[in-house]
């Protein structure tokens, strides 16, 4: 037998892909204590079309208000962001190129479904906003279930180093091929890192290209595998997917879905989730699922089956736009269902302090993070757009008028805050 030269086999994969690397440095507005400022955060990228098409990770290029790129043979150039999704955490940007301009290199997608426990991979990007490097490692778990992170997603294990700065770089196999896109890394007890995996990347690169994001369908079910269940105890069956709750006011509910129902199929399709790993493919399976289209459920309830419609919404943003209040020095958000389930238990519809500026004038007024606001000078407020309007109104005027009274919801109850801005932290 011919013997194998691992290192001219590492070569060559890395040589295919290490020209379609891209370092990646983007402006971010954040919000810090109540204080909006402008941040600078660096990332990888790989070139996936010959038009410039690069695919990072989303948390690379979360709220960016410029992305500059910098590619192999030393050219920068400016970016955009086609499309993002912070569920699977991945971003495609296209760099403006100028007209004319020659075709770039770019990766191929390899099949993530194709590796196994032991096979070498290989990390590429650019870790602590370094050059670019490679390091060596293997797939230590192909089908990583990590819920606290992504519901619709599983990933690839590999002991590769993934530090800050390899975000949204490529992790390729022998062939030279992309099979994930490195997202975060584990540097205590040993490098772990984690990717998202080809076969999630090829339909979601795909979806943003067609929609510029992923329309995620909200159905409020609540999965658990059957192996919660201990079926030798419970129920004998290996087939489909036990409901654990439903979420209030939902579809599900509203179908009268209910906890410990077993569904087997969604429209016609079988679906199964004896472990923990298999409920990812279901979540995805009913997340893109067409709002407003009624899908056909068949389940199992006390033995008997039967079919159950139900009709999926929109899922909504979980991350909503942040307003900031100069002179007032704090910010608000709205009310999220998703991403903030405590306060709309409280206020089902209206806006929260989501950050208080120290030292300011908020703070001095007793007002804290998270309150949620509901009169300002007696007038009920619901959205961002309203506090912006009171807000603008009542700094115009603050030369005849410097206190507002804020009446806001603390832990379930309510009281009235005298919010006196004359003090311009601003300018001390």
């Amino acid at each position: 037998l011919e013997r194998l030269d691992f290192r001219e086999v590492i070569n060559s994969a890395k040589n295919k892909v290490f020209p379609t690397v891209v370092f990646i440095k983007c402006l971010r507005e954040s919000f810090e204590g109540g204080k909006k400022v402008s941040v600078e955060v660096s990332g990888s990228g790989v070139l996936i079309s010959a038009n410039g098409e690069v695919l990072s990770n989303w948390h690379v290029v979360e709220k960016a208000t410029e992305v500059r790129c910098l590619l192999y043979d030393g050219r920068a150039m400016d970016a955009k962001v086609l499309g993002s999704d912070k569920d699977v955490d991945l971003a495609v940007l296209q760099l403006k190129l100028t007209p004319g301009a020659e075709s770039l290199p770019y990766a191929e997608l390899g099949d993530s479904g194709k590796l196994k426990e032991g096979d070498f991979v290989m990390a590429m990007g650019a870790p602590w906003g370094l050059t670019r490097s490679v390091s060596i490692g293997i797939v230590s778990c192909a089908r990583r279930f990590l819920p606290q992170y992504s519901e619709y997603s599983l990933w690839l294990q590999t002991d590769a180093s993934i530090s800050p700065g390899n975000s949204g770089g490529p992790l390729v196999n022998t062939a030279g091929e992309v099979i994930g896109i490195n997202t975060r890394g584990m540097m205590s007890g040993g490098d772990t890192g984690f990717a998202v995996p080809s076969d999630i990347i090829r339909d979601v690169v795909q979806r943003i290209r067609d929609n510029g994001k992923i329309d995620w369908s909200w159905t409020g079910l609540q999965l658990q595998p059957l192996k919660d269940f201990n079926r030798n105890i419970y129920f004998e069956a290996s087939e489909g997917v036990m409901v654990a709750e439903t979420d209030p006011e939902s579809p599900a509910r509203r179908a009268g879905i209910q906890a410990g129902d077993r569904i087997l199929k969604v429209n016609a399709k079988t679906v199964n989730a004896v472990t923990e790993e298999e409920l990812p493919n279901i979540r995805r399976t009913l997340g893109l699922l067409p709002k407003g289209t009624p899908t056909k459920l068949e389940l199992v309830r006390n033995n008997k089956r039967q079919i159950v419609e139900l009709t999926p919404r929109e899922k909504g943003k979980v991350e909503g736009e942040e307003l900031d209040c100069p002179r007032w020095d704090l910010t608000f958000k709205t009310i999220n269902q998703f991403d903030n389930p405590d306060l709309y238990f409280n206020r089902e519809k209206g806006v929260f302090i989501f950050g208080v500026k120290r030292p300011g004038n908020a703070e001095m007024a007793g007002l804290l993070a998270r309150d949620i606001l509901v009169k300002i000078d007696g007038q009920e407020v619901t959205s961002l757009d309203e506090v912006k309007s009171l807000h603008k109104s009542a700094v115009d005027n603050v030369s005849t008028k410097h206190r507002v009274v804020l009446t806001v919801l603390r832990n379930g109850l309510m009281r009235q805050v005298v919010l006196d801005f004359s003090r311009n932290y601003e300018k001390e």
